[in-house]
């Protein structure tokens, strides 16, 4: 059966569109520094370098990677010849019977041997070289791996630390909320008692207001502190909830820069590691392609053997060489050969495959964390609206309230308008800096650098 030949190059088969279409249109913008740095918080980005240091499944990726090196090393060394020496020693004794019947004294026997073999397949047909590539796509794959691994560390931190400041501002409005609730419950029991049974629903009312505001203050503590432990897990420390969030949220530029290259997608760690792996997969099937052919191999070996251990050591002339060449094929075994030949050749096809899947997902998270981001955008400006309104309502009703003109009920309703209004801001405004992370995930980092270094560290403390 005639075994297909794979790709040797990775081509995308799907194409990259020029500009994203969620970007809107105007001058490109540019942000010059990383992504973590156009936040603006010296603090997130200190708690991210904590992270590189003492998250340990990055330390596991690190390991991996140290490990995935090393295999390279193996790879290179199958097309290098193969030396081995060994060595063997026995000592025997006897003792014979004598005329007399008696037993002789003991006769001692050494023996000492020693031997050297070397071999080395010729690469003829370049199997080899294959193997030696695809292992080293292993590697490159196994780093881009790491460098998704820290992205996604840094991140995850980010959202971390979002979501402490978020869940602090929500137990700080909550705290507000109750004691606006406590001062109604006052003022309408107060007047319960001097206008009779006519308020009594207003008192229920605002009682029932103070035991819910109870309620969502200890969720919002509660919630505060397992964001203060996801935190703290990433960073390595232990989950305690004694780290304490920011005042405020971190800075959030207004844009995402119009005209975004397609091309930052090509750097995402995953699609990095699913093109390296891709070409593992190719190399891999061109080698089994290869072990269908011919072989050759030279080897070379020899042999000594002496009693006295000193001779077999020290001369090495003695020993006895003998050099040969061996030209092999398999004839039959059962179509094992072949067999493997096309599930390599399968293997790559399904690499092709996983990378196409790879890019068009990857196309989808950032088109849609773009849309999202003006979608947000929008529901910012109508909350801002929202709020500002409620403030007013809230402003008149505290006036009419006083002059007898506003119910309790009324004032009730304006306060919880601006209650609702405060904790969609702040829920609003996380969801936001979330996105704009989820974006700078997507792309594989900042909105400008186009390529990464090659100089991966392996240290994740760097």
């Amino acid at each position: 059966m005639k075994i297909g030949k794979p790709s040797r190059v990775a081509e995308e088969p799907v194409s990259l569109p020029t500009l994203w279409a969620q970007s809107s249109s105007g001058t490109e913008g540019k942000i010059a520094t990383g992504w973590l740095e156009s936040f603006r918080d010296r603090e997130l980005q200190a708690l991210v370098e904590e992270a590189m240091q003492h998250n340990h499944d990055l330390r596991t990726t690190a390991a991996r990677l140290r490990s995935a090196r090393e295999g390279t090393i193996t790879g290179r060394s199958n097309r290098l010849p193969s030396v081995s020496v060994s060595g063997s020693g026995s000592r025997s004794g006897s003792r014979f019977r004598e005329d007399d019947g008696g037993l002789s004294d003991w006769e001692q026997n050494s023996n000492y041997g020693l031997s050297l073999n070397a071999s080395w397949e010729i690469d003829l047909w370049g199997r080899l070289r294959y193997l030696e590539e695809a292992s080293v796509n292993d590697y490159l794959s196994t780093r881009a791996d790491f460098r998704g691994a820290r992205l996604s560390l840094a991140a995850n931190t980010a959202r971390a630390w979002s979501n402490l400041i978020t869940t602090r501002k929500l137990v700080e409005s909550a705290k507000l909320t109750l004691e606006t609730f406590e001062g109604n419950f006052r003022v309408t029991e107060r007047l319960f008692k001097g206008a009779g049974d006519g308020s009594a629903l207003n008192v229920i009312f605002a009682l029932n207001n103070v035991a819910s505001s109870e309620r969502r203050l200890r969720d919002r503590r509660l919630s505060k502190d397992e964001a203060a432990r996801s935190l703290e897990v990433l960073l390595g420390r232990y989950p305690n909830a004694s780290i304490e969030g920011s005042p405020e949220l971190p800075y959030l530029p207004d844009k995402v820069p119009a005209g975004l290259p397609a091309e930052l997608l090509m750097r995402r760690p995953d699609l990095v590691a699913a093109a390296a792996r891709l070409r593992a997969s190719a190399a891999r099937a061109d080698a089994s392609r290869k072990a269908l052919l011919p072989s050759i191999l030279l080897s070379s070996g020899g042999s000594t053997s002496s009693n006295d251990l000193l001779k077999v050591i020290s001369d090495p002339r003695s020993l006895a060489w003998n050099v040969a060449s061996s030209l092999a094929q398999t004839v039959y075994r059962g179509g094992a050969p072949t067999a493997q030949a096309r599930q390599a050749l399968a293997q790559n096809e399904a690499s092709i495959e996983s990378f196409a899947s790879a890019a068009l997902r990857a196309f989808r998270e950032v088109e849609s964390a773009l849309a999202r981001d003006r979608n947000l955008a929008e529901q910012e400006t109508t909350t801002k609206l929202e709020m500002e309104t409620a403030n007013k309502a809230q402003n008149l009703a505290d006036r009419g309230f006083q002059e007898q003109l506003v119910t309790p009920l009324e004032l009730l309703e304006a306060r919880r308008r601006v209650i609702s209004a405060r904790t969609s801001m702040i829920t609003l405004a996380n969801q936001r800096i979330q996105n704009r992370i989820d974006l700078h995930l997507a792309l594989g980092g900042d909105f400008t650098t186009l390529t990464t270094s090659d100089d991966e560290t392996l240290n994740p403390q760097s």
